[in-house]
């Protein structure tokens, strides 16, 4: 297991309610995506997590992807795995949206904490170079997402949605 730190920042008070001991939270979920061994990351890494609400990540979707709307994730990539292999990969940061957050996992019928567990994954994954662009990509981080969400205890994410209607 590499070496790995989170840095949890809370931008907005309702994931403390909503996630009692949301720093830790976090820290955990991110640390299984880094500590697992099938995801390719070899080295040291740091990743930034920002738990904010809807208006702070709408702004930010604005500016960098030109989408005047929240989201529920967003990632922000700095570094790849490149240079000197004791020295800590600064992955990126991965920023989360409370109402959206919430609003979906009520329609999708699940916990907060699940959906927010399976984002936090979502946009790690992210950081590390997978994307769902293509239906091949798509597999391969979606199988990645669900076997460390069912390592920290979180059901498959995709299955809760299809019941209730909705595409993944």
């Amino acid at each position: 297991m590499a070496a790995r730190r989170v840095s949890v920042a809370l931008r907005c008070a309702a994931w403390a309610e909503a996630l009692p001991r949301a720093e830790r939270f976090a820290a955990r979920v991110v640390g299984a995506v880094l500590d697992d061994p099938r995801v390719g990351l070899r080295r040291p890494a740091e990743v930034g997590v920002v738990l904010a609400d809807d208006p702070f990540i709408r702004r930010l979707n604005r500016a960098h992807r030109g989408k005047d709307k929240p989201t529920n994730v967003l990632s922000f990539p700095l570094e790849r795995e490149n240079g000197a292999k004791e020295k800590p990969v600064l992955l990126g940061d991965v920023v989360l949206a409370y109402r959206t957050i919430r609003r979906e996992a009520k329609a999708e019928g699940k916990r907060i904490a699940s959906h927010a567990a399976h984002m936090l994954v979502h946009g790690t994954l992210h950081l590390l170079g997978f994307d769902h662009e293509r239906a091949h990509a798509a597999r391969i981080m979606e199988g990645h997402e669900v076997r460390i969400l069912r390592r920290l205890g979180v059901p498959h994410p995709y299955r809760a949605a299809a019941r209730n209607g909705r595409a993944p």
